[in-house]
């Protein structure tokens, strides 16, 4: 069923799949990189502007203008083409009809801190999942062009964002384990409750790995987990838009997500943990050592956001 997104069913494909995959999913995924790349120019016309706007929505959580402006574009989009779904913004919240076969989890700046400050660390996350999983996502980087874009069942893939640039299949890495492992984390600035149980993981993470990356911007994290850059990644009390596209890329490129228990609850709980099997079995062991979703929610009840 695709009645919520008919006008997408003609659209014209620009990426490879692996396998054959639903025509009405390779055209969600055709809306979300038209959705993506909308947002994407909106933030490069305003990465390092006078013009920005701020205010907090909490303590050390920012939101700018460009945040709004950019989600703005992606709406348009996205409601242009498939004007029925249900849509979830980070900047707008829900909308349209609740219950919905397909909703669009959208984050427009994610690395916001990073864009305000000037480092070029941010992108733009869309995706479309169906009864609750992603079927099509999309995260692009801005300032250089590069897509990464996965469709269920078609692989996930990068594409460079030079001129006649073609797309590489997207695959996790081959690391044996988290012993020697290049990963990535976020701190959990939302959830200062949970931190000290946090601090006990990342020290368990810590002292076995190679180098562990802290960048600020968990979508982009994720995909670059997908393309083998990191081994792998953890991170606590994420939203779902944070995720919704980075786990379609990271299972579409071979690997593994979960929540701390290994099961699929990361919408619920925004605890994410991320990598190729041999690093996320050994990670998800290192990390429930000292947090599971359990002892997360007795000190820190609020979750993530339902995807």
């Amino acid at each position: 069923m695709f009645a919520d997104c008919d006008s997408v069913q003609g659209a014209l494909l620009s990426f490879p799949v692996v396998h054959p995959v639903e025509s009405s999913d390779r055209g969600l995924l055709e809306v979300a990189l038209e959705a993506a790349a909308a947002g994407a120019a909106v933030l490069r016309e305003l990465f390092r502007s006078s013009s920005l706007r701020v205010r907090a929505k909490g303590p050390n959580d920012l939101v700018s203008s460009a945040d709004h402006a950019a989600e703005a574009a992606i709406a348009r989009v996205i409601r242009g083409r498939c004007p029925d779904a249900a849509f979830l913004g980070e900047e707008s919240g829900r909308s349209g009809r609740g219950g919905d076969e397909l909703e669009w989890i959208v984050d427009p700046l994610d690395g916001t801190n990073n864009f305000l400050q000037g480092l070029p660390i941010f992108c733009t996350s869309v995706a479309c999942c169906r009864r609750g999983e992603p079927v099509a996502g999309v995260v692009q980087e801005p300032l250089s062009g590069t897509v990464y874009s996965a469709v269920r069942g078609g692989g996930a893939w990068r594409r460079a964002g030079t001129p006649g640039a073609a797309p590489e299949r997207l695959h996790v890495s081959a690391q044996p384990g988290v012993s020697g492992a290049f990963l990535a984390t976020g701190f959990p600035f939302r959830a200062h409750a949970a931190l000290d149980l946090y601090l006990a993981a990342f020290r368990d993470v810590f002292l076995q790995a190679r180098a562990v990356r802290r960048c600020g911007a968990a979508a982009l994290d994720l995909a670059h987990t997908a393309a083998g850059i990191y081994d792998g990644f953890f991170e606590f009390r994420l939203s779902a838009w944070d995720i919704a596209a980075g786990v379609l890329l990271v299972e579409e490129a071979g690997g593994r997500v979960s929540d701390l228990d290994g099961g699929r609850g990361y919408f619920t709980s925004g605890n994410v943990v991320a990598g190729g099997e041999a690093v996320w079995q050994q990670l998800r062991r290192a990390v429930h050592r000292h947090a599971d979703e359990g002892r997360l929610h007795a000190v820190d009840p609020a979750g993530g956001a339902v995807a």
